[in-house]
């Protein structure tokens, strides 16, 4: 039996979602806690493998095993074997074509920067701070040049092993809520570092750093060492990873907002 699950975390204090020889990991959390529940070892997969300090409120997973529980067991089952900075959300039964990384669709980041001079205690290790004043408006002219299909090797970490840098952004939308900017990002897939690369070319726009058509050289070279810097990990949440309507799943978790 195929089991899905949605997953939520606070990244802060994980070496990312990938089990490590050492460190402590999303996996290896899930992995055992789930396992202890279905009376056998089991391997979580992921829609997207987030790095460490990372976020989600919409990571998707799933599992194979011989265990039958139903849906409320495995929630509460799990949840009760799993660190406080770890929730399952929801649970469905699956068919064997269902993969929570190959099936999906869409996965959709959100990225949160704190604009204010002075950091803020509760938030440190959940937002981007950012003291300068950032001009939302270049952002936004900045973002447009990556919408559609691109070759994104200028956005990607020098270590991303993905076979092609080719990805394509259906929506790049950037929006201000008092001290609070936030960047939704969806994408068909990501790169790796791809979305903190992207944040930290917009920052160095919005401080006027640069122009808004950089982002559109950054495209044409084709060189990360051209970028801009990458932007902390804190800030970014995987918020929803969408599937063919024939699963029938859940399409997002909840979206971070910090009020004014």
């Amino acid at each position: 039996m195929r089991v899905a699950l949605g997953i939520e975390y606070d990244g802060s204090g994980f070496c990312g979602w990938q089990r490590q020889r050492s460190g402590r990991t999303v996996q290896a959390c899930l992995e055992e806690a789930v396992s202890r529940v279905a009376d056998e070892p089991v391997t979580a997969t992921c829609a997207g493998r987030t790095d460490s300090g990372v976020h989600a409120t919409g990571q998707v997973v799933h599992f194979d095993t011989v265990s039958v529980r139903d849906s409320k067991a495995w929630v509460m089952g799990v949840n009760s074997h799993l660190p406080p900075d770890i929730r399952i959300t929801w649970a469905r039964e699956m068919g064997a074509d269902f993969h929570a990384r190959f099936a999906a669709r869409q996965r959709h980041y959100r990225y949160v920067i704190l604009n204010q001079v002075h950091g803020s205690a509760l938030l440190a290790n959940r937002v981007c701070r950012e003291h300068a004043d950032l001009d939302v408006c270049r952002m936004r002219e900045a973002a447009a040049y990556l919408l559609g299909e691109h070759d994104f090797t200028s956005f990607r970490a020098v270590a991303c092993q993905a076979k092609h840098p080719v990805r394509t952004i259906y929506t790049l939308d950037i929006t201000r809520t008092g001290r609070f900017i936030y960047l939704d990002v969806v994408a068909n897939a990501f790169l790796h570092h791809m979305v903190r690369c992207i944040a930290g070319v917009l920052l160095s726009v919005a401080r006027n750093e640069a122009s808004p058509e950089w982002a559109r050289e950054l495209l044409d070279v084709r060189d990360r060492t051209a970028g801009g810097v990458t932007a902390p990990a804190a800030g970014l949440y995987l918020v929803a990873v969408r599937y063919p309507a024939r699963f029938d799943l859940p399409t997002s978790g909840w979206l971070p907002e910090y009020g004014q």
